[in-house]
């Protein structure tokens, strides 16, 4: 018996429908997919959590009276400063964040002045619960074949007597001068710089054209070791600035003023950079075992870009009691830092705690804290400069 047309045109619809809804489903996300890769994705975070949970150390509760031996302070030469900035780097993208993180504007600045950079690091330390005194650094030049000052190849100048001017205003800011070792007279800017009261010398070799190694840099050595200057020098590639040349700071440069007896410190355990094949932060650390007057300070190593530094500096045998506290100052006051980087080593109830911490100086202790720096670090910093 033959079908009829009806009969047909209904088994053919139900097979091409049939055939079309097979072919949605098949387009379709499977939930059961879908709860696999959630359920695989919970148990990557736990096991991440798991092995990244927890500080570097023991949580030691903090001293007082913090000193910051890491303070930049800045200027554009406004009211008579005496600072400037390179055009090349006010050109560059990083002089806007830079303004921006001392909380400042460059129209600011040329209304009331260069004064108020260190005016406004001031007012803000001051309501720091935890950081009493910052040292605030002076940055030399380049300087020429001449011994004096090379403004067209110098990218940052602070001048001594500017950073002087703003110590003399505030009580709790601390006088870090900065000289280069080529000037002329730099034998008898050490002792104005001394006689007025500085704590240390800022060098950032790279970006002024200075070779610590160089044997013609010995008097001024012997005059740091006479005067009791320690110096606080840069070593490590610098990213800071729109150049620089890192090949004068790497850390084994160090060892002629280490030998002459110089109290050196090496900031961010040199974090960054290689040198004849070695890691920056390694050659660091053989210096270290030959030599205890060398130090070296953990600013900027809560930056996101420096996590495996913090643990290396809290944990490696090297640098244990060699390690004093500086931030690094505006930098923690930018997106860099941030207890959220840590979301995976500290627990949804410090990070909350942590992210509600507005001063600059107390936030950047409370985490450094939270991630296991000992209380020596903190107050090492002032017994190194005698404070």
């Amino acid at each position: 018996m033959q079908p009829s047309f009806l009969s047909t045109t209904n088994t053919l619809t139900n097979a091409v429908t049939k055939t079309a809804a097979q072919t949605e489903m098949k387009k379709q996300p499977s939930f059961a997919g879908w709860n696999r890769a959630v359920a695989l994705c919970a148990i990557l975070i736990l096991a991440l959590k798991l092995a990244f949970a927890g500080a570097y150390g023991p949580v030691e509760p903090l001293p007082t009276g913090i000193v910051d031996l890491h303070c930049h302070v800045a200027g554009i030469g406004a009211g008579g400063s005496g600072c400037f900035v390179s055009a090349r780097l006010r050109d560059s993208w990083k002089f806007g964040i830079y303004l921006r993180s001392f909380g400042l504007s460059q129209k600011e600045l040329i209304r009331s002045g260069d004064d108020l950079v260190p005016d406004r690091i001031s007012e803000s330390l001051a309501q720091s619960r935890l950081v009493s005194k910052a040292v605030i650094l002076a940055l030399d030049g380049v300087v020429g074949p001449d011994g004096s000052l090379a403004p067209d190849r110098t990218e940052v100048y602070i001048p001594n007597e500017f950073v002087l001017r703003a110590v003399a205003r505030h009580t709790n800011l601390l006088f870090g001068a900065s000289i280069n070792p080529y000037r002329t007279n730099a034998l008898e800017r050490l002792d104005w710089a001394k006689s007025h009261g500085a704590v240390l010398i800022k060098w950032i070799p790279s970006i002024m054209n200075i070779d610590p190694a160089d044997p013609r840099l010995m008097p001024f050595y012997k005059k740091l070791v006479e005067l009791e200057l320690p110096l606080l020098t840069h070593a490590g590639q610098e990213k800071s600035f729109s150049s620089a040349a890192d090949a004068f700071c790497d850390p084994d440069k160090l060892r002629l003023p280490l030998i002459l007896g110089v109290r050196v410190i090496a900031a961010h355990i040199a974090s960054t950079g290689k040198y004849q094949g070695q890691r920056s932060s390694d050659r660091l650390a053989a210096l270290m075992n030959s030599h205890p007057n060398l130090y070296s300070d953990i600013s900027s190593l809560t930056q996101i870009n420096k996590h495996f530094f913090l643990q290396e500096a809290l944990t490696r045998p090297g640098f244990k009691d060699r390690l004093v506290y500086g931030s690094d100052f505006p930098l923690i006051h930018t997106t860099l830092v941030s207890p959220w980087h840590y979301w995976l080593r500290l627990s949804p109830r410090q990070l909350l705690a942590l992210s509600e911490v507005n001063n600059p100086w107390d936030a950047d202790v409370l985490l450094k804290q939270a991630l296991g720096n000992p209380a020596g670090i903190f107050s090492r910093s002032g017994t190194l400069l005698g404070r």
